[in-house]
């Protein structure tokens, strides 16, 4: 049985989904689910699917081994970044090379890099009137969103579009695709 760990620092809806996914299956499943805010939704879920679950603050993540200690007692084949808002830190992507992904709400390489997620990349997609937008899923590495893209999918703009519409258009194709692509990811392991 593979393992999985998910790092998340909001709601939690693309954790959940990924944890059902997973939980009748027999391949591999969610080990444990971490957050930089202890007062993240995605640790509430976590609680009701059963699921392990902690919060950590910067210097257990960037100053010390604590957080890598803790990915390393549940040896997970995969570490996930499902709406996850911190760089990752150099010592756990050493550690875990090639095993740490990441889903992005745009097509890299645009609209990436420090301060490009949720709400402000659909509202930078919308102002500069582009005509398409989706989902990259993509290697982690030391810098935001610059890891090898490993799956894109699209979706159009439609005229009139606002952020918040486009907002749940990259919600349903996050949750169509991401699941998959972290099976599939697993299989060729």
């Amino acid at each position: 049985m593979k393992k999985i760990v998910i790092f998340a620092s909001g709601s939690g809806t693309n954790a959940q989904r990924i944890t059902e996914f997973f939980e009748n299956r027999d391949d591999a499943q969610v080990v444990q689910i971490l957050s930089n805010k202890n007062t993240a939704k995605v640790l509430d879920r976590a609680n009701k699917l059963k699921i392990s679950a902690f919060s950590f603050n910067r210097t257990a993540f960037y100053d010390t081994t604590q957080v890598l200690d803790l990915i390393k007692q549940t040896q997970p084949d995969l570490i996930v970044l499902a709406g996850f808002l911190w760089l990752f830190p150099q010592h756990i992507i050493e550690a875990y090379s090639g095993k740490i992904i990441n889903i992005h709400p745009a097509l890299l390489p645009a609209y990436g890099g420090k301060g490009m997620y949720g709400d402000h990349v659909h509202k930078a997609v919308v102002e500069a009137g582009e005509k398409e937008s989706g989902i990259t899923i993509h290697e982690v590495t030391a810098e935001y969103d610059k890891g090898v893209i490993l799956f894109q999918a699209k979706t159009q703009l439609e005229e009139g579009e606002t952020a918040e519409s486009l907002a749940a258009k990259i919600h349903e194709l996050e949750y169509e695709h991401f699941p998959q692509v972290i099976a599939e990811i697993l299989e060729k392991q």
